[in-house]
């Protein structure tokens, strides 16, 4: 087979013979090569660490403000846009309280995993231990809140069947209240006294490390913990005795996903305006923490989008460079392209082997650029505590783009190379 037809044919042999010229002519100009390559690398390296800065600080925002692993949506009962307190400004009308059919129902939703309906009281000084009064919040809940919200039980028990069927005057306390209230006793076996009435403690319970915000500094701290002073949980069935009558609850939906909440959270509070108010001035609404994290994100993102268009100026300057050693390569070649021409080889293939040497090159400095990127990135955490997360589809794309920043400063050389009369070309020293 005749290799010098093979290679300006249309078929694979003529592409993978263009792509080892372009090898060969880099290995054969190291230094210029890698000089020509400098602003890709500079310019994707940058991008690369900078994407990643962004994405990591976007996911620690979302695990802050949400919490890994958490996906609990609360839905509120707001009157004219907001949350009512029920101990102050007492029950609404025209609001149903909800039952176990409705519970279910409502985990048939589009994003619900499972639902829990509960009743609180914030900051209330209705709970005693030994003339202390506890200033935290206190909780009717059903039997299904405490897997709802991630809860587990550190001793003790949690509730039984039996405590909402015979309206048991039980308490589960948090790891807050049993270390403040009870000053570092065992609780379980204590008395609390609520609204005036005496309720055994039978456990203590703590929330799951995995729904905790992580915390880095100071200014998370106070963005992000939960600063409360504990709560107290007594079963929703006793909730009468405590309050005197019956109340319409707020509800806590576990989505199937993070990404789900905002989903479940609102078919969830849409479900409820339309079967149980009647009374215009109240709606239940649920939190979306993913908008709160997504407006605090954009905060983030907002400088280093400019980030991003600086670095792509070295892009453009890497880009002009490649031209101009591509100019310079056509004019080194000159004899070269002239034989190629005079032996039969067509425009298209001079055109495509300059066109193939200047993608090389740039996706050579493209690869060199992610992998700087990374390792800088990777750095840049370890030293200031950024957090990263490096994003795969921003590698290909800034791979790709490299390529094409080849392709389209290249052309012009090409372009040249292969207008060159074979005839001139040849008499060229």
């Amino acid at each position: 087979m005749n290799f010098t037809v093979t290679a300006e044919g249309k078929g694979e042999w003529g592409m993978f013979e263009n792509i080892r010229l372009a090898f060969q002519g880099i290995w054969g100009h190291k230094l210029r090569s890698l000089l020509t390559m400098l602003g890709i690398i500079i310019g994707i390296a940058s991008i690369i660490t900078i994407v990643s800065t962004i994405k990591g600080t976007n996911e620690q925002i979302k695990e802050n403000l949400i919490g890994s692993g958490n996906n609990v949506v609360t839905v509120r009962l707001m009157q004219d846009g907001y949350e009512i307190d029920m101990e102050y400004m007492g029950v609404p009308d025209g609001v149903a309280v909800m039952d176990e059919e409705d519970r279910l129902a409502l985990e048939e939703l589009d994003g619900v995993k499972e639902v829990s309906f509960y009743h609180i009281r914030n900051y209330t000084n209705s709970v005693y231990y030994v003339n202390t009064a506890f200033t935290g919040s206190l909780y009717g809940i059903d039997s299904h809140y405490f897997t709802v919200n991630d809860y587990q039980i550190n001793y003790g028990r949690s509730f039984l069947e039996k405590d909402y069927e015979e309206r048991r005057k039980v308490a589960v306390v948090d790891d807050k209240v049993s270390k403040q209230l009870f000053q570092g006793e065992n609780p379980v076996g204590k008395t609390l006294e609520i609204s005036g009435e005496p309720f055994t403690v039978v456990g203590v319970v703590s929330k799951n490390n995995t729904s905790s915000p992580t915390i880095n500094s100071i200014e998370d701290y106070w963005m992000y913990a939960d600063t409360s002073s504990g709560a107290v949980f007594v079963p929703d069935d006793c909730w009468p005795i405590i309050c005197r009558y019956d109340e319409p609850q707020y509800v806590s939906v576990r989505a199937k996903s993070t990404d789900d909440m905002t989903v479940a959270g609102n078919n969830v509070a849409e479900s409820l305006n339309s079967t149980k108010i009647t009374n215009t001035a109240c709606e239940y609404k649920a939190d979306d923490l993913l908008k709160q994290a997504a407006d605090i994100q954009e905060l983030s993102a907002a400088a280093n989008r400019q980030l991003i268009w600086i670095a792509g100026i070295s892009l453009l300057v890497g880009g002009i460079g490649v031209m101009n050693i591509m100019m310079v390569s056509v004019t080194e070649r000159t004899r070269e392209i002239g034989l190629k021409k005079a032996i039969g080889a067509r425009r298209r293939r001079i055109l495509m082997q300059f066109l193939t040497e200047a993608a090389v090159l740039t996706s050579l400095g493209g690869l060199i650029g992610v992998v700087s990127g990374i390792v800088l990135a990777r750095i840049l955490s370890g030293v200031m505590g950024t957090p990263v997360a490096i994003s795969v589809p921003a590698c290909v794309i800034a791979v790709g783009f490299s390529m094409i920043i080849g392709i389209v400063f290249g052309l012009v050389p090409a372009v040249k190379a292969s207008k060159l009369n074979p005839i001139e070309a040849l008499r060229r020293e």
